[in-house]
């Protein structure tokens, strides 16, 4: 056989081996599934009916060496620490949810689910914050924590509990800790006042506290600083916490703390390209201009403007939309990358973001305005809706990154009690030595499914790793998880709503007149042969108008290899759509495949036709 001959031979069988793209997702599947997250990161005495049944209690003395009662709360990842700041943060964002997508997660019969995840975290802050100025804001810590691999069932691992005073303060976490309750007060009035009263008033105690004994939380409390270290400070959960009172009392006293300290505490001078646990900024910014937008801050609306601008350069800088270097970065199959450990958290928290502004600029009636064109309310949720499909299987992996979604998922996922057999299979206590050794270092599948984790995520090649130890990329978390409860439900909406955000964005011409075709190259395998190095490339065509695309012809530049997925023309360098494939109906897509070595080709738009 000639080399030739098993090169194409080779890149058949690779052709045929390779997954279809793609339909549409199960998005309301898909928010159920997270949610159910936050039941197998429960820490305390579950209710009678609970939804994992691999888990037991656990964590049912916590506190009390200290002479308070800290059970409850969640477990941040897959260890068994209770870190405050974090876990505020999921509730916040859990919260906010429901304060800006109610009607779309109840239409997905999730209400429920969503509510009793934000109040078990409410509940442990409520018991957290048993005095005025101290909050408890850590149960464990990681050092001795991760010395062992055991369920939390069998926790006999030190259960320290630390607090921060008016003498060891920490801003960071006491201010978020007052978002989260305010945004759960939000949250919870129309279906529990009395509740909802009482988490505002725990809220402004925070607040105050917060505000009045300035430090990072994390001199106060060292044994953080490898886990949750503060890197932005406590300026931006200062200013967050107030936009969420504002928003949750509608008292001027917190639209002016954020009006007068705007400056002073960063929040009209930062501009970012992260939303996180660590960073609120890109959050409260775009918080804030609802404020503007809904006329609530008419004697201040040149400082919100202010903040409205950063709030746009983040969306900008995610969209691509920013100039030069200012944008997030993207890999090869579309994903935005924010940073190595654990990205997917932060591409979570962005799409969340992008559906929020999306829908205040469709009630506006309004586009955004980037550097790099104007983009419309529709054009930024197909975007939010590509990183959520990403998650769900669209990727060079074919993979979901969302544990127990669709058929191929991470099995090994770094998570202690997903990795040892149940306590209710195995009653026998788990070691915590025997549980390196038995379970941690075992090769096999997780004997649990740890449904609906979303796992760090793939490199900046989009390359996954799913071993165990490969924490970095397969560990999920509660900060990372939160944000997909908006996110999902909303796109379930478009997906079974006739009267949708996206229908009602058509009447927006696009951006400088934008095609609604959209590439995105990937790289699924590589190997050398003869010592070249050959790759197969997947180059993903996407409409993203709401007409079908009728014809459609594309220039590819620089193709030394075969290709399949378009037909020929007569024009060199000239491809159509293949003779099976008559349109490209609205939203949906098609993959063409090249083999080749060297650099990948160039791919171009030529022309297209809209079907009427």
């Amino acid at each position: 056989m000639s080399s030739t001959t098993s090169l194409l031979t080779t890149a058949i069988l690779l052709l045929l081996l390779s997954d279809a793209s793609a339909g549409g997702y199960n998005y309301r599947e898909a928010l159920d599934k997270s949610l159910l997250f936050f039941e197998a990161q429960r820490s305390g005495k579950l209710p009678a009916v609970h939804r994992v049944p691999w888990r037991g209690d656990s964590g049912l003395r916590d506190g009390f060496g200290e002479g308070v009662d800290l059970v409850g709360g969640y477990y941040d990842s897959g260890d068994h620490v209770k870190f405050g700041l974090p876990m505020a943060y999921a509730v916040t964002m859990l919260a906010w949810g429901v304060v800006e997508f109610e009607k779309e997660i109840l239409a997905a019969g999730q209400l429920d689910h969503a509510l009793d995840a934000i109040r078990w975290g409410t509940d442990y802050f409520l018991k957290a914050h048993n005095q005025p100025d101290i909050l408890w804001v850590q149960v464990g810590d990681g050092d001795t924590d991760h010395l062992c691999w055991e369920r939390a069932e069998d926790m006999d691992t030190p259960r320290t509990a630390y607090k921060i005073d008016c003498d060891h303060p920490g801003s960071e976490v006491a201010a978020e800790t007052a978002a989260a309750l305010a945004a759960a007060t939000v949250a919870f009035k129309p279906y529990d006042s009395e509740y909802s009263d009482l988490l505002i008033l725990h809220a402004r105690q925070l607040f105050t506290f917060a505000d009045t004994y300035r430090g990072r939380y994390d001199n106060s409390v060292q044994s953080v600083r490898k886990y949750y270290p503060s890197s932005t400070g406590y300026s931006d959960e200062l200013l967050w916490a107030a936009a969420w009172l504002f928003e949750a009392t509608n008292d001027k006293y917190y639209l002016n703390y954020v009006a007068k300290n705007a400056a002073f505490l960063g929040g009209t001078g930062w501009a970012v390209t992260e939303f996180s646990w660590d960073n609120k900024y890109a959050g409260l910014q775009l918080l804030l201009t609802k404020v503007l937008n809904n006329g609530d801050g008419e004697s201040h609306s040149g400082v919100l403007k202010q903040y409205k601008a950063k709030a746009e350069y983040f969306l900008c800088a995610c969209l691509q939309k920013n100039n030069g270097g200012d944008n997030v970065d993207m890999t090869p199959g579309g994903l935005l990358y924010f940073q190595e450990w654990q990205n997917l958290q932060y591409v979570s928290s962005a799409a969340f973001l992008m559906v929020v502004y999306s829908h205040h600029l469709t009630m506006e009636n309004a586009i955004l305005t980037c550097p790099g064109g104007q983009v419309t309310p529709g054009f930024i949720l197909n975007f939010a809706q590509s990183q959520a499909d990403y998650i769900l299987g669209e990727n060079p992996k074919s993979m979901s990154y969302l544990v127990g979604y669709g058929d191929n998922y991470p099995t090994h996922v770094h998570h202690r009690g997903a990795s040892i057999l149940s306590i209710h299979a195995l009653p026998e206590k788990v070691g915590c030595i025997d549980g390196f050794d038995n379970w941690y270092a075992n090769k096999k599948s997780n004997p649990n499914i740890i449904e609906g984790a979303l796992v760090g995520g793939p490199n900046s090649n989009d390359e996954f790793y799913d071993e165990r130890d490969m924490y970095e990329q397969n560990e999920a978390s509660v900060g990372g998880n939160a944000p997909l409860v908006g996110l999902f439900a909303v796109l379930d909406s478009l997906a079974t709503s006739p009267d949708t955000v996206k229908n009602k964005t058509k009447s927006h011409p696009k951006p400088n007149g934008e095609p609604p075709v959209k590439f995105i190259h990937a790289i699924t395998n590589t190997w050398t042969h003869q010592g070249k190095q050959y790759y197969r490339h997947v180059v993903t065509v996407k409409n993203t108008g709401t007409l079908a695309i009728s014809y459609l012809e594309l220039k590819i530049e620089g193709l030394t290899g075969p290709l399949w997925g378009l037909s020929a023309t007569h024009e060199q360098k000239i491809y159509e759509l293949p003779s099976w494939l008559k349109q490209v109906e609205a939203g949906s897509k098609f993959e063409f495949v090249y083999i080749q070595g060297g650099q990948q080709a160039k791919v171009s738009l030529v022309r297209y036709t809209e079907a009427t």
